[in-house]
């Protein structure tokens, strides 16, 4: 299995997901040009892509999404609710007719040699929801846009190989920072946004010994740095009630505008 982010922050979203013969995209909020890029700087193409499964409606997550279904013809894979708001959305033009593909949190859907798994998260969206993708014995999740989590998130988590979790703000950053007062308490309240510290708590809860790899993603442009989020995240794993230290795993943080690493498990 692969995984790469080719953007990822508040700004846009875009992540592939592939096998050697299945290649998928989560999200696709950022241009289609930039998309297409992306997907050329790890030798893919957008006609080879088997499907796009968005995780919500909002602009950063899917922004090329009509431009890349009216080139390529791409199967959209969401909720119900997601595309009904997708297809209300005047800024993406027409969708062709027969492309959307539903899906239900907790009902697994074969796609080629991959399993995708949809679960419901916490956020101000119609019904949105974070995917696990399953190939053989590898799996690998995107976990964005959590206002909070529980049991339910946990146990959707467990046993990755390679998990891209949210890490958005930074409380004190957000407090003091600049943003109008509602816009604030939506992103603290419980269908906002994971701060670094409540990323690094649910990390402490996913965390076993054969996990290869964890990004950390869909950081706020305004209200987060990217060494603050890894630090963070770092010491709530190393002083958090768990057996691990931060470095007994590679964290990374992935990056806004450019293409990150290719990761192959």
């Amino acid at each position: 299995m692969r995984m790469c982010s080719i953007a990822s922050g508040s700004s846009g979203n875009c992540i592939y997901v592939g096998s050697d013969s299945t290649s998928l995209l989560i999200d696709a909020g950022i241009s289609g040009k930039r998309v297409e890029e992306g997907l050329r700087a790890i030798d893919r193409t957008g006609g080879e892509i088997d499907g796009v499964f968005i995780t919500h409606e909002h602009s950063d997550h899917i922004r090329g999404l009509g431009v890349l279904a009216r080139k390529y013809g791409l199967p959209i894979y969401a909720t119900r609710e997601t595309y009904e708001a997708i297809a209300g959305c005047p800024s993406l033009g027409k969708i062709p007719e027969g492309l959307f593909r539903e899906v239900k949190p907790d009902q697994e859907m074969r796609i080629k040699d991959l399993t995708v798994e949809p679960f419901s998260i916490s956020h101000d969206a119609a019904n949105p929801v974070g995917y696990r993708v399953n190939h053989g014995g590898q799996s690998m999740a995107v976990a964005t846009d959590l206002g909070v989590y529980g049991t339910y998130t946990v146990e959707h988590l467990k046993n990755l190989d390679v998990l891209l979790l949210e890490a958005n703000h930074d409380i004190h950053m957000l407090e003091v920072g600049t943003y109008p007062y509602y816009l604030k308490q939506r992103i603290l309240g419980e269908r906002g946004h994971l701060s670094n510290e409540m990323a690094g708590q649910l990390l402490c809860q996913v965390l076993h010994d054969n996990m290869k790899r964890i990004l950390l993603g869909h950081l706020s442009r305004e209200n987060n740095y990217p060494a603050l989020a890894y630090e963070t995240v770092c010491a709530e794993v190393t002083m958090g009630d768990n057996p691990y230290k931060s470095g007994d795993f590679h964290i990374s943080v992935a990056k806004r505008d450019t293409v990150g690493e290719l990761i192959e498990i």
